[in-house]
Formats: structure tokens, C-alpha cells, sequence
């Protein structure tokens, strides 16, 4: 399958990008401030792929969400290319019930076999490091799912480099 994105520059450093299905995105350095830096497109990109990845799979194993956020945080390089080097994703998710080995599962398969922005930046220098916080009625549980990247698991069918 063929994905494709359109980006127009507007003047100074900001830039308009557009999908094929039409939706359109802002990006622009810190001087001008009018969207996203386009390294930080990759962290929002990294967090919505994935938490459609797990929402998907948590559905389809009953499980109750009454809140998710994904919250991820990379560190890149000093120098150029500022490559991410290290990234932490961590899935907050609440619901009753609410199995935490459903979620540590789910985003096992989100990582290592699903989600296309992983498979991406794993076969990089980036280290990713996936965890959860669940709650539930029982408590708040935490957990580390699986590293992938140089130094960790390999992601299904994909070179590392």
C-alpha cells in the first residue's frame, strides 16, 4: 500500500502538510511557533499508532477503558542529525475491569508486531522502551512490556540497523 503527504512551505520556517485523505497538519520552529516541529510529529505519531494499536486489541478482548493516554519522551542526539536515541512510551490506561496482563499483552503485540511507526524507528539507533500504568478497581499496577530498538527485541520481520 501507498501512502502519501504533500508539504507546501508558507513562509519563514512554517510549513503545511497535508495527507491524501486531505487532513492538514501545521509545522514551524520554535521562532515561529505556528505547529509542531516535525521531530515532534514522530513522538505524537509513535503514541497515536500505537495506542490505536492496543485499543483495538483491548476491544477485541473485552476489556473496559474508561481513560487512556500514551505518554511518550524521547532524547535525541547532541548533534545532526538529532536521531532519537532513547524513547519511553507509557500507556496509562483506567477501566473496571480491567485485566493488566490484557494491557501488558495488547501493547507487546502493539510493539512487535502492529504498529508501523515502532517497526520504523526500532530498525534505528532508537531504543524504545514500552510500559504501562493500569487502574483498576484492585489498585494501580505497573509494569515494563518489551524494549525494542539496537538493544532490545527485534520487531517481527524487520532488519535491525
Amino acid at each position: 500500500m501507498t501512502k502519501h503527504a504533500l508539504v507546501r512551505w508558507d513562509g519563514g520556517m512554517h510549513l503545511v502538510g497535508e495527507a491524501s485523505t486531505g487532513d492538514r497538519l501545521e509545522m514551524d520552529d520554535e521562532a515561529g511557533g505556528h505547529g509542531f516541529r516535525p521531530s515532534e510529529l514522530l513522538m505524537v505519531s509513535l503514541g497515536g499508532c500505537t495506542a490505536m494499536d492496543v485499543v483495538s486489541i483491548l476491544r477485541k478482548k473485552q476489556q473496559t477503558i474508561a481513560s487512556y493516554e500514551v505518554d511518550v519522551t524521547g532524547e535525541t542526539r547532541p548533534t545532526h542529525p538529532k536521531a532519537y536515541t532513547d524513547v519511553v512510551v507509557e500507556h496509562r490506561v483506567e477501566g473496571d475491569p480491567l485485566d493488566p496482563e490484557a494491557v501488558r499483552r495488547a501493547i507487546e503485540l502493539s510493539a512487535t508486531k502492529y504498529c508501523t511507526v515502532t517497526g520504523v524507528m526500532a530498525t534505528g539507533i532508537a531504543r524504545i522502551v514500552h510500559r504501562y500504568v493500569v487502574r483498576n478497581a484492585s489498585g494501580e499496577h505497573r509494569g515494563e512490556v518489551i524494549t525494542t530498538g539496537p538493544r532490545g527485541v527485534n520487531v517481527a520481520g524487520l532488519e535491525q540497523g
